[in-house]
C-alpha cells in the first residue's frame, strides 16, 4: 500500500500532465479525423516529424496568414478593375474599403469626426474605427505617389496589410483563451467566411479586440478584458452585448468583484476614446449613433427578406421598437435558459447566443458580420461538422447578396432575383439557428459539449471562464441547486 505522500505526489503528477495535455482534434473530432488521414492519419505521424521547432501557434499563424492571403487573391480582380459595377458583385470581391476613400473625405486629408468633406456625410463609423482608416489614408496617400499607383487601391492595400495583424491576434487569443485546446481557433483562421469576407471592412478590429478581452478575462484579469472590450466597443458597437453575457454568469454566480472591475474598465476605456471627439464636434462624433437608429429595413434582415415574400412589412416609425424588443425577448430568453440549466454554461456558449439574437434580429444583416460570431462559435462548440454546416449556409448568403446587387448599378446585369435572395437570407437565418441549437443542446446536456468531455481539463468546469470558472451557484432558477 503506497504512503500518503507518494498517493499525493501521485495526484499531482496527474494534474500536471492534464495541464500540460493538449486535445487533439485528428483524435476527436470525425471531420479531421477523415481530412488529416494524408498527413499520417489520425495521430498525423508525418506531420509531426515536421513539426518541430514549429508551434502550435506558430502553425496557426501560418494557416491564418495563408488563408487571408488567399482572400486577397480571390479579391485581386477587383484590386485591378479598380472595382467598377457590376464586376465587383459579379466577381464576389465588394469591399466598403475602397468605396469610402473617396465618399469621406479620406482622399482629401479630412480628419474624420471634426472634419467633413463638402457635399457629403461625416463618417459613420465609430471612433476607433475611424482613426485607423485616417492612418491608412496618411499611409495611402504616399505610398500611391511613389508607386505611381491608383490612391483607391493603395488604400485598400494599405487597409489590407494593416488588418492582418488584427486576424492574427483574434486567432492567436482564442487558441491562448482555453488552454488544452489551442487547435480550436484553426476554425477563426480558415472558416470560408473568413476567407471570403475579411477585407469587406474594417470588422477585424473589434473582432481581434473581443478576442483579447476573452482571454485576458480567462486569466482571471477583468480590468484589462475591461480595456480590451472598450477598445472593442469604440471600434465597433456589437461588443458592448458581451457586457450581457458577463452579467448573466455573474448573477448564477455572485461573481460581483470582478464583473463590475470588467464593467467600469469597460466603460473608461470607451470614454477615454470617444471625450476628445465628443468634445470637439459632438455632432461629427455622434452621427454613427444616430445613423444607426434612423436606419430603415436593410439587405440580410430578417425583416426585409419576410416583406419580399409577402409578409407585411414592419412600419418604418415602428422598426426600432421590433427589431430592439426582438432582441430583448431573445436575451431574456438566453438568460432564462442560462440560470435554469442543471450546469452553469460556459461563458463562450453564452456570448455566442447572445450575439447570434443580436444579428439575426437586426435591421441590417451585412456579410461580414457572421465574422464576429466565429471565434465565439470556435470556443462555444468546437466541432467541425456543425461549423462546416453553419459556415455554408453563411456562405450562400454571401453569394447571394452580391449577385443580388449587381443589379442594382447596372440595369442589364445578369442578377440574382429578389425572391432567390430572400430565400438565401433565410438559409443563413436558419444555419445560424442550428448551430445555436447545438450549443444550447451542449448547455443543457453537458454530456455533448466538446470542452467538458474532452478528459483533459477534468478539474476545470469552464476552461475559458475565468472567475466563473468553478464558482458555485449562487441563483438559479432549477429547484436542484448544484455545485456548477
Amino acid at each position: 500500500m503506497p504512503r500518503p505522500s507518494s498517493t499525493r505526489a501521485s495526484h499531482e503528477h496527474d494534474a500536471l500532465i492534464r495541464k500540460s495535455a493538449l486535445a487533439h482534434p485528428s483524435q476527436e473530432d470525425e471531420i479531421v479525423r477523415a481530412s488529416t488521414d494524408f498527413l499520417g492519419g489520425p495521430l498525423g505521424q508525418h506531420i509531426r516529424r515536421f513539426a518541430p521547432p514549429w508551434s502550435t501557434l506558430r502553425i496557426l499563424i501560418l494557416l491564418a496568414a495563408g488563408g487571408y492571403l488567399l482572400g486577397y487573391f480571390l479579391d485581386y480582380s477587383c484590386v485591378a478593375g479598380g472595382w467598377a459595377s457590376p464586376d465587383r458583385y459579379e466577381q464576389l470581391c465588394y469591399s466598403d474599403i475602397p468605396a469610402l476613400f473617396g465618399f469621406r473625405g479620406f482622399a482629401e486629408g479630412y480628419l474624420p469626426y471634426l472634419q467633413t468633406p463638402p457635399g457629403g456625410q461625416p463618417l459613420e463609423y465609430p471612433v476607433l474605427t475611424g482613426i485607423f482608416m485616417w492612418l491608412a489614408s496618411i499611409v495611402a496617400t504616399p505610398v500611391a505617389e511613389v508607386l505611381g499607383i491608383d490612391a483607391t487601391g493603395a488604400f485598400f492595400n494599405v487597409n489590407v496589410i494593416g488588418l492582418l495583424p488584427f486576424l492574427l491576434i483574434a486567432v492567436i487569443a482564442t487558441a491562448l483563451t482555453v488552454r488544452h485546446r489551442p487547435w480550436d481557433a484553426a476554425m477563426v483562421a480558415l472558416a470560408p467566411t473568413m476567407i471570403l469576407g475579411a477585407t469587406i471592412n474594417w470588422d477585424l478590429i473589434p473582432i481581434a479586440l473581443t478576442a483579447l478581452a476573452m482571454l485576458a478575462w480567462s486569466r482571471n484579469k477583468p480590468g484589462w478584458a475591461g480595456v480590451a472590450l472598450g477598445l472593442a466597443i469604440a471600434a465597433k458597437f456589437y461588443p458592448v452585448l458581451m457586457l450581457g453575457a458577463f452579467a448573466i454568469l455573474a448573477l448564477r454566480t455572485a461573481k460581483w468583484r470582478p464583473s463590475v472591475v470588467l464593467l467600469a474598465s469597460t466603460i473608461g476605456t470607451w470614454l477615454l476614446v470617444n471625450a476628445p471627439f465628443a468634445i470637439a464636434n459632438r455632432e461629427g462624433w455622434w452621427y454613427f449613433y444616430s445613423f444607426n437608429s434612423q436606419r430603415g429595413v436593410d439587405f440580410g434582415s430578417i425583416w426585409y427578406a419576410s416583406s419580399v415574400l409577402g409578409v407585411p412589412a414592419v412600419p418604418a416609425d415602428a422598426l426600432n421598437t421590433v427589431a430592439t424588443g426582438t432582441f430583448l425577448f431573445l436575451f431574456a430568453l438566453i438568460a432564462v435558459l442560462s440560470l435554469a440549466t442543471k450546469r452553469r454554461p460556459r461563458l463562450a456558449q453564452v456570448a455566442f447566443l447572445v450575439i447570434a439574437a443580436f444579428v439575426l434580429s437586426g435591421k441590417v444583416y451585412s456579410p461580414q458580420y457572421v465574422l464576429w460570431l466565429v471565434p465565439l462559435a470556435a470556443m462555444a462548440r468546437p466541432r467541425w461538422r456543425d461549423f462546416l454546416i453553419w459556415q455554408f449556409g453563411e456562405v450562400v448568403y454571401f453569394f447571394a447578396i452580391w449577385w443580388h446587387l449587381a443589379g442594382y448599378d447596372v440595369e442589364d446585369a445578369k442578377a440574382l432575383g429578389v425572391e432567390l435572395y430572400a430565400v438565401a437570407t433565410f438559409v443563413h437565418v436558419a444555419s445560424t439557428i442550428y448551430f445555436a441549437v447545438m450549443v444550447i443542446r451542449d448547455m443543457v446536456n453537458p454530456e455533448h459539449d466538446p470542452v467538458r468531455t474532452d478528459g483533459i481539463a477534468a478539474d476545470q468546469d469552464d476552461p475559458g471562464g475565468g472567475p466563473f470558472d468553478n464558482a458555485p451557484d449562487a441563483f438559479t432558477i432549477h429547484p436542484r441547486k448544484g455545485r456548477n
